[in-house]
């Protein structure tokens, strides 16, 4: 990594005060209050705070509050294939497969076979993903609770899951 790169990454990250009275001070307002409100310039113009900022600051102040630092990074950002199976919690190659079956977008670098995606299509993706799996295991628990299953015996299930499989 260039230290060009490190420097401009190293700039992302924020690290909360050494000293959190202030930043304790900040979350105890946030918390007593549900809606935005104004930021004040140094020279006393105020300007209203958008809902979407005051929420982000919300989490922000949580955070570092905790003593955690943060990290901000635009949602357009880029992500290589390997990043994008670390988030997703998959292995490269089926990335690469999810990819060739065109379950998500990405971008060639020129002329490179080096692909690239976007942090919104993969959060997008994963959260679609994970609507999926909960909306099977819905089903599948409405399914158990119509056929009786709740109610029956370790055996009686087994039973119930082997005549199942051989359907």
């Amino acid at each position: 990594m260039s230290e060009h790169a490190r420097s401009s990454r190293h700039a992302q990250v924020v690290e909360p005060p050494h000293d959190l009275d202030e930043m304790m001070r900040l979350a105890n307002f946030l918390e007593q209050h549900s809606a935005p409100a104004v930021l004040v310039g140094p020279d006393g113009e105020q300007v209203p705070l958008p809902l979407p900022a005051y929420e982000a600051l919300k989490r922000v102040v949580a955070a570092m509050e905790r003593g955690a630092s943060v990290s901000l990074e635009p949602i357009d950002r880029q992500l290589t294939t390997q990043q994008a199976a670390t988030l997703l919690g998959i292995s490269r190659n089926t990335l690469v497969r999810l990819l060739d079956e065109h379950e998500l977008p990405f971008e060639r670098l020129g002329e490179s076979r080096h692909r690239r995606l976007r942090l919104h299509d993969v959060l997008a993706y994963r959260d679609r993903k994970r609507e999926e799996r909960r909306s099977r295991l819905d089903e599948m628990t409405r399914q158990a609770n119509d056929d009786g299953l709740y109610e029956a015996s370790a055996a009686a299930y087994a039973e119930a899951l082997r005549r199942a499989r051989r359907q």
